[in-house]
């Protein structure tokens, strides 16, 4: 069985103001997250660039969605924010709905 998740596109941002600099999310996906100096999580582009304005959501590679998933599921901050495609829906972090 396929879930909605599992095919749609997902773009994910980090609210650096709620971040605890845990670190589950960079081991969970070193190629989408990442620390900067301040020891903070931030998410990176497909280049591997570091976003650090506020509020920027990248693609969440297709390989790397659970593992996304399970970053934002799993954060202690409940920072980490994965919404489908373009829209304001969130699929898993603080304001996703509650299975």
């Amino acid at each position: 069985m396929t879930t909605q998740t599992e095919t749609d596109q997902l773009r994910v941002w980090v609210d650096q103001d709620l971040c605890t600099g845990d670190g589950l999310c960079v081991q969970y996906a070193p190629d989408v997250f990442e620390f900067d100096i301040d020891g903070l999580a931030y998410v990176k582009d497909a280049s591997g660039e570091l976003q650090l304005s506020p509020g920027v959501r990248v693609d969440v590679p297709a390989h790397l969605r659970l593992d996304v998933l399970d970053s934002a599921k799993d954060c202690p901050g409940e920072c980490i924010h994965v919404m489908r495609g373009d829209s304001d829906d969130e699929v898993a972090g603080p304001n996703a709905p509650v299975e």
